[in-house]
């Protein structure tokens, strides 16, 4: 019963607050395409990380957050996570402590409110069945990493529910490499159990680990791809590992 009441208290916040503040979210678009990007994006960023923790809050979810002292907190940045459950990106957007954009299904586009918010935070949308669309899409967002942006990836491609960091996609690390930024690889674990474990929001423990960034501009153009593939994978694999053996 508190498990039901949490899920509605939850669902309900979060349709509530992009519903009042829509008129707000069209008002800050119009000013962002008119030229007004940096303070728009920055605003959005400031609304979103107070709305993520108050999810967070209502959710009851106690939070342990390492390595905020790798944070890069200005210029252009990839941060690349494990994809643990549906709660990762409001996790993020609290406890990121900087705006980042994120590449999402073109499906989200048809939501209402939902897409002006993600289309507002520096969120872009991908059609995965048209190639071209597609690499147009990560071309922007290299775009925005080089104007000292920051984007998120999610190289597994989808959730892995509680099941370990599932391999990495090829290709999935292309906006990283191309874009030739800092990359700072993201641990998230306990977010699976929070929502899509009891298909219920559940008060529980979850960790997020920001690691030590990982250079990509001198590493050699040919194998960049595959060094930092393998770097990633390893780092993010072992402080899940570590955070395991803590619990």
């Amino acid at each position: 019963m508190y498990n039901m009441i949490n899920t509605i208290l939850c669902f309900g916040f979060l349709v509530i607050f992009m519903i009042i503040l829509a008129p707000l979210g069209l008002i800050a678009g119009f000013l962002y395409l008119i030229g007004f990007r940096k303070p728009m994006r920055h605003l959005m960023s400031l609304y979103a990380k107070w709305w993520a923790l108050s999810i967070i809050f209502i959710a009851r979810c106690k939070v342990t957050v390492s390595g905020r002292e790798n944070i890069i907190k200005k210029g252009s940045v990839c941060f690349v996570s494990n994809h643990d459950g549906f709660f990762d990106i409001i996790l993020l957007l609290a406890y990121c402590g900087r705006p980042f954009g994120f590449v999402a299904k073109k499906e989200l586009l048809l939501v209402p409110f939902l897409n002006i918010w993600i289309y507002l935070l520096g969120g872009l949308f991908i059609d995965r069945s048209n190639i071209r669309k597609a690499i147009r899409t990560i071309n922007k967002g290299v775009q925005r990493i080089k104007a000292g942006g920051g984007m998120l990836i999610f190289p597994e491609g989808h959730r892995s529910k509680g099941r370990g960091l599932l391999p990495f996609h090829p290709g999935s690390l292309k906006l990283a490499t191309s874009a030739e930024a800092p990359i700072i690889p993201v641990a998230i674990q306990g977010s699976y159990v929070i929502f899509e474990k009891n298909k219920r929001v559940v008060s529980t423990s979850v960790r997020i680990s920001f690691l030590k960034p990982i250079e990509t501009a001198s590493l050699p153009t040919e194998d960049r791809k595959h060094i930092l593939c393998g770097k990633i994978y390893s780092a993010i694999k072992e402080e899940l590992e570590a955070g395991n053996q803590q619990v």
